[in-house]
C-alpha cells in the first residue's frame, strides 16, 4: 500500500468482513490477499469493533452535517486569505525600500 492511499468506506468494511469470514488466515495473510498493509487492516478491524461494524472514513465530502462542511470551507478560505495577506505585506516591505 502506498502511503496516503485512501480507500472507500465500502472497501474497508469488505476487508473487515473478509477477515471475519476467513478466521483460518492470519491478519498478515488476509491483508496480503487484499493488497493492503497489515496495520491498515488492524486499524479498520479496531474501528469496526468500536463503531458497530461500520468503518468511519475521513476525507472530502465526509462531514457530519452541511454546517460542518461550510465551516471547513470557511476555514480553508480564511487560511488562504491570511496567506495572501502575508505575501502582500512582504511585497509592500520589499517595494517600500
Amino acid at each position: 500500500m502506498a502511503k496516503g492511499t485512501q480507500y472507500s468506506k465500502q472497501f474497508k468494511e469488505d476487508a473487515v468482513r473478509y477477515r471475519k469470514d476467513h478466521p483460518e488466515l492470519t491478519v498478515q495473510k488476509a491483508a496480503e490477499n487484499l493488497g493492503i498493509s497489515e496495520s491498515a487492516l488492524k486499524n479498520w478491524m479496531k474501528a469496526a469493533r468500536e463503531n458497530e461494524g461500520s468503518v468511519p472514513t475521513r476525507g472530502t465530502g465526509n462531514y457530519s452535517s452541511d454546517e460542518a462542511k461550510e465551516i471547513a470551507r470557511l476555514k480553508r478560505e480564511l487560511r488562504d486569505t491570511k496567506d495572501a495577506l502575508e505575501i502582500l505585506k512582504k511585497a509592500i516591505g520589499i517595494l517600500g525600500k
